[in-house]
């Protein structure tokens, strides 16, 4: 098959999880013998999408990337505005308003629907990530019913998900493709789509790891620590967990820390037992997990959590937020994580992982199992292929599509 990826950002040094997961799919299924090609921005930051990459085409692991200059940055003081009308004005709200907030939210690339409209009948599926941004909403109005078309929505239950506007997103390709059972029924509920919904999931690679390179580097000698990863931010979940595990310290004293890896983007307390490293590589990231006692994922909004099912296959246990629905799903399917709302459960919960012999290894036990049976990078590609050839093979786009001097028929 020949595929075109459309993303809002795409690079090895961007840590976004549903860009992530488009770059590991993309390079996966190139290696699988496909043609890949991704459609994204210069954009590198997410927060103002100021163009950071050259424009132009560039081969990246066997991937032909095509990137186009992002016009201009987000105007925060005017998109913030924008915002609380659309989120706290009038029902129901314009629908032209929305629109303009979705311009605005970004990024806003005016090339790609010409470049959509001229090349999109070359590729045999044009897959779309994330619901959320302007590529997704702008180059699915151009392509839809003309090529076979998949979205990955990549969605949580947030403010902008009830926006109106998304459901032009939703309703327009060909199939959805989501990555758990929890997002699939988030789907049906909201939006009510007649579109199949595949379950596909994430791959997470298994990477041998010790803890002695991670323990060297941020002197945390032999103490017990619990890991928490990415983006030390309170809409991440961090603020509560920082004031958890401080109130859980003062209450039992000892050897635990906390370990933050991450960029912080808020006031931390300066304490012994918590210990900020910024970023890391990926192989210290690594060490880091094998290390912990748990992967704590303490966000109310995660559409999958790649770093829990990265300590699954690391063997460690995680300690999650049972107000998210994904994170309770995996905690429950994988019976490898123990999950906590409110402080007293997350008191309970880690005393237990502190008192008890043997229970943290056992709990990672079963989250390797889990990740072996249904997230490894081959099962999942399995998986994915056979839903990309029926949605190729099903859609109705696939016979009205001008055959491109036999470009398409070729790639297959």
């Amino acid at each position: 098959m020949r595929l075109l990826y459309v993303v809002q950002r795409y690079g090895d040094d961007i840590a976004g999880g549903a860009e992530q997961f488009c770059r590991e799919v993309a390079t996966r299924m190139c290696g699988r013998g496909h043609r890949v090609e991704v459609l994204t921005t210069c954009a590198h930051s997410y927060t103002d999408w100021a163009n950071a990459y050259p424009p132009g085409t560039t081969r990246e692991w066997g991937v032909l990337v095509h990137r186009l200059p992002v016009a201009h940055r987000r105007p925060h003081a005017l998109f913030d505005q924008l915002g609380a009308r659309v989120r706290h004005g009038a029902r129901p709200r314009p629908l032209e308003l929305q629109r303009e907030w979705v311009r605005m939210q970004g990024p806003w690339v005016p090339e790609l629907p010409a470049w959509l409209r001229r090349r999109a009948t070359d590729y045999d599926a044009v897959v779309f990530v994330t619901y959320l941004y302007w590529p997704t909403w702008a180059g699915l109005r151009c392509v839809a019913g003309r090529v076979p078309t998949v979205l990955h929505p990549a969605l949580h239950d947030e403010p902008p998900l009830w926006f109106s506007v998304f459901d032009e997103v939703v309703h327009r390709p060909d199939a959805l493709a989501v990555f758990t059972p929890e997002e699939r029924d988030l789907v049906a509920r909201r939006f009510r789509s007649r579109r199949p919904v595949e379950v596909v999931g994430i791959g997470t690679e298994v990477r041998p790891a010790t803890a002695d390179r991670f323990r060297a580097r941020a002197a945390v000698g032999d103490d017990p620590y619990l890991l928490y990863v990415g983006r030390v931010d309170p809409a991440k979940g961090a603020a509560e967990l920082v004031d958890f595990f401080v109130t859980y310290k003062d209450r039992n004293p000892g050897p635990l820390r906390l370990v933050l890896l991450g960029q912080p983007v808020m006031t931390l307390p300066r304490r012994d037992d918590v210990v900020v490293t910024g970023f890391v590589d990926t192989a210290t990231r690594d060490s880091a997990i094998a290390g912990a006692l748990a992967l704590v994922q303490p966000s109310y909004f995660e559409s999958f959590s790649m770093v829990l099912t990265e300590a699954f296959a690391q063997g460690r246990p995680g300690l999650v937020q049972s107000r998210c629905e994904v994170l309770l799903g995996h905690a429950r399917r994988s019976g490898a994580a123990l999950p906590y709302a409110g402080y007293a459960e997350f008191e309970a919960a880690l005393e237990m992982l502190e008192t008890r012999p043997g229970l943290a290894d056992a709990l990672g036990a079963r989250g390797r199992a889990y990740v072996d049976a249904e997230y490894a990078w081959p099962v999942v590609l399995e998986r994915y292929e056979r839903f990309l050839r029926a949605v190729v093979a099903g859609s109705p786009a696939r016979d009205r599509a001008p055959d491109a001097g036999g470009t398409r028929a070729a790639a297959r």
